[in-house]
């Protein structure tokens, strides 16, 4: 049975997410990577992440992932396999937790969001990590919360940062342009008012000051159609931001995440990952170098 075959059939089998990501989890070995784990970053509200560097990082790029499970659950252990598959890049991978519906609104989800993207400016150089070298990514509502950081900027100005401090946006599969809501529990996530339900949406936001963004995204996704990730790049594209789109033929919405890993051999996913992210951070080196400031 091929390897894609067999997780989707645990996952079926089982029904258990946590039994799922265990399986996932022991596909990947961790050798040559540095991991630290349960480390408390937002006090008061009992929430932590896990840091998976390279071994001997040295100024590497640094990646806050934030996962999906439709804002209502999920863990950070169950994505060591998105930071092992990141730290085997070259990249210093965060993977943080946030709070899930019903115990918080959109609200609440950004706020740790930001709270995360804050704790890995402050300590990526405590792991090898380059701090002016800062991408947000994440995968379907971990997408969402990615890109509203990247977009609206009341979040990031809450903890003294400002969407230009990012190198980058990667989504995945991200929920960008969603609208309408019909879904109790997305009307209380987001709320029942038009006015309240545009603020939710990262499309509305994009007015030429954001970092660059790399929207990936598989053709065959029926849970976050393409047509999203397509709306957002002409949103970025009409206000002269740089954007790239990459559509995946044949690929669903949980098949392209598991491609960063252990379906690589699905689609190029992390290869074009990784390629966005040294284009950007050699484009920020060579500004810096035209700016006078040289990297220690």
């Amino acid at each position: 049975m091929r390897l894609s075959s067999l997780l989707l059939a645990l996952l079926c089998l089982t029904g258990c997410h946590a039994t799922f990501f265990a399986a996932v989890n022991a596909t990947q070995s961790g050798s040559g990577i540095v991991d630290h784990r349960d480390i408390p970053f937002a006090p008061g509200r009992d929430l932590s992440l896990d840091v998976y560097a390279p071994l001997h990082a040295a100024h590497a790029p640094v990646v806050v992932y934030f996962y999906g499970g439709d804002w209502r659950f999920g863990r950070r252990g169950w994505y060591r396999w998105v930071g092992e598959a990141l730290a085997r890049r070259g990249v210093v991978a965060i993977v943080p937790d946030y709070r899930h519906w019903p115990a918080v609104r959109m609200d609440g989800f950004l706020r740790d969001g930001a709270d995360a993207v804050r704790w890995a400016k402050d300590h990526a150089a405590m792991f090898g990590g380059d701090a002016s070298e800062l991408f947000v990514m994440g995968h379907s509502s971990g997408g969402h919360i990615a890109a509203m950081l990247a977009t609206d900027k009341q979040w990031l100005a809450a903890v003294g940062m400002a969407p230009r401090d990012l190198s980058g946006l990667i989504g995945v599969a991200g929920a960008f342009d969603f609208l309408p809501l019909d879904e109790k529990a997305y009307l209380d996530m987001f709320g029942r008012t038009a006015e309240e339900q545009a603020r939710s949406q990262p499309v509305n936001f994009v007015d030429g000051d954001e970092p660059p963004a790399l929207l990936l995204q598989g053709e065959a996704d029926t849970e976050v159609y393409p047509a999203e990730a397509i709306s957002l790049e002409g949103r970025y594209r009409q206000m002269g931001e740089p954007v790239e789109l990459k559509l995946y033929p044949g690929l669903g919405h949980e098949k392209l995440v598991f491609a960063l890993g252990p379906l690589h051999r699905a689609a190029p996913v992390m290869d074009d990952v990784m390629r966005f992210i040294h284009a950007e951070t050699a484009r920020r080196d060579g500004r810096s170098r035209e700016n006078g400031n040289v990297r220690p």
